[in-house]
């Protein structure tokens, strides 16, 4: 399995960017997927999924109802659409297929991450 995150760059305070990310190497359709970030010194941490089948979407507290989580099973690629962005999204975003049976917001539940994408929101 193989993921590969783009989309990343700086934005001022206020402005949007969608992320992509494509798979390669396994059935797109046949998992949940996730986006998880991690900043300068922090742990890594839940941001968005969506169960497979694109059937129901999971959003950590602090982005619900800015972060929209989607996927094209055609492109077998997941996106997300990021709006109002704030100086506290500052991370490197990573996607990642949930390979466990677990909790969607739980990151040991997720496997094969690839190299992320830097966001920086600039004040």
């Amino acid at each position: 399995v193989q993921l590969q995150a783009s989309g990343g760059g700086l934005v001022q305070a206020g402005g949007s960017l969608r992320l992509s990310c494509v798979v390669s190497g396994r059935t797109f359709s046949s998992y949940g997927m996730g986006w998880f970030r991690q900043a300068p010194g922090k742990e890594r941490e839940f941001v968005a999924a969506i169960s497979s089948g694109s059937a129901t979407t999971y959003y950590a507290e602090s982005v619900k109802g800015r972060f929209t989580i989607s996927g094209d099973n055609a492109k077998m690629t997941l996106y997300l659409q990021m709006n109002s962005l704030k100086p506290e999204d500052t991370a490197v975003y990573y996607c990642a297929p949930k390979i466990g049976s677990g909790n969607y917001y739980y990151r040991n539940q997720y496997g094969y991450w690839g190299q992320g994408t830097l966001v920086t929101v600039s004040s």
